[in-house]
């Protein structure tokens, strides 16, 4: 007589428990194959692995409800994917309700088609009838098409300075203060000194920021820091050109940052900050306004920065 225990069939909780931890081994897999060939900011990354992990769940596991499983594994995925593959808690808060909303384009269809399905009223055929429509937006900044990078983001404000003493501000060092906007008060770098003066072509800025600090294990703080040039400074107006880069190159390339000013009524001066960068993140209509509100932000952030003298009265501007 056989006394050996037969084995507790696997329950369908059990089994999707697993289809949903090879889909997530798989979409790391992916992960990896991206960011090795280069592709880690296309939407072939930020379009194409959320779509992967909601089809591979609505074909492979086969819960009950394809939306809740696919949001379930996209969170899961996101959790993971800060301490497994190094990224930043930026980079998860940014593309977190991307992820979510292309797992429910691909899921939710497939939901509403199983119910149709056991009403009697068909459906089934229109179930993936998003993927097409997924597909294209994946194929974004891979070389098959890309939408316009060119930015610029422009605030104008009036202070309660004269031009002179303005222009005295602006040469000297500025004191950083916290960010005041909540879209920056997320991790984001923050400027904390500044090293050099002057307006005079040639004359440069040095901005250390603090350090950036990932999810992953074993992970080191690692310093940053941007350097920009004047280039160009006539009457009223300063160009200063980015030449170096460790801060905001990850998310986007900063190109210039253009300030004009002149004089009102009162005594006051009207200040106009312009900054000038690329995107380079993929989808653009996704990161697109993204980008563009961050630098309406930091172009407000530069704007109160010098709008307080902080130099002292001898401080020369040229």
């Amino acid at each position: 007589m056989d006394e050996t225990p037969k084995r507790a069939p696997m329950t369908r909780a059990r089994r999707q428990l697993v289809g949903v931890l090879v889909v997530l081994f798989a979409a790391m897999l992916l992960y990896k194959v991206l960011h090795a060939g280069g592709l880690e900011q296309t939407a072939l990354f930020y379009v194409g692995l959320p779509a992967f992990i909601a089809l591979a769940v609505a074909v492979g596991a086969r819960p009950k409800s394809v939306t809740g499983t696919a949001l379930a594994a996209v969170t899961v995925g996101l959790a993971l994917a800060g301490p497994l593959l190094d990224e930043g808690i930026i980079c998860l808060v940014m593309a977190a309700p991307l992820f979510y909303l292309l797992a429910v384009i691909i899921a939710a269809p497939v939901d509403l088609a199983r119910r149709r399905a056991r009403k009697g009223r068909g459906g089934r055929t229109h179930a993936f009838a998003t993927v097409p429509l997924i597909a294209l937006l994946a194929l974004e900044g891979t070389g098959a098409y890309e939408l316009p990078r060119d930015g610029t983001a422009t605030v104008t404000r009036t202070v309660a300075t004269s031009p002179a003493r303005f222009e005295r501000t602006l040469a000297a060092p500025p004191r950083f203060a916290a960010p005041e906007p909540v879209f920056l008060q997320i991790p984001f770098p923050r400027p904390q000194h500044s090293e050099g003066t002057g307006l005079g072509v040639g004359a440069h800025r040095e901005v250390a920021f603090n350090p950036h600090r990932s999810l992953g294990i074993g992970s080191h703080p690692t310093p940053r820091s941007m350097r920009l040039v004047v280039a160009a400074h006539t009457p009223g107006r300063v160009r200063f050109v980015v030449t170096h880069d460790t801060t905001l190159a990850r998310w986007l390339d900063l190109r210039s940052a253009e300030v004009t000013w002149r004089p009102t009524a009162a005594g006051r001066t009207e200040v106009t900050w312009t900054l000038h960068y690329r995107r380079t993140f993929d989808p653009g209509w996704y990161f697109g306004p993204i980008q563009q509100y961050g630098m309406e932000q930091a172009a407000a952030y530069l704007s109160d920065t010098f709008s307080h003298p902080t130099a002292p009265a001898g401080t020369s501007a040229r």
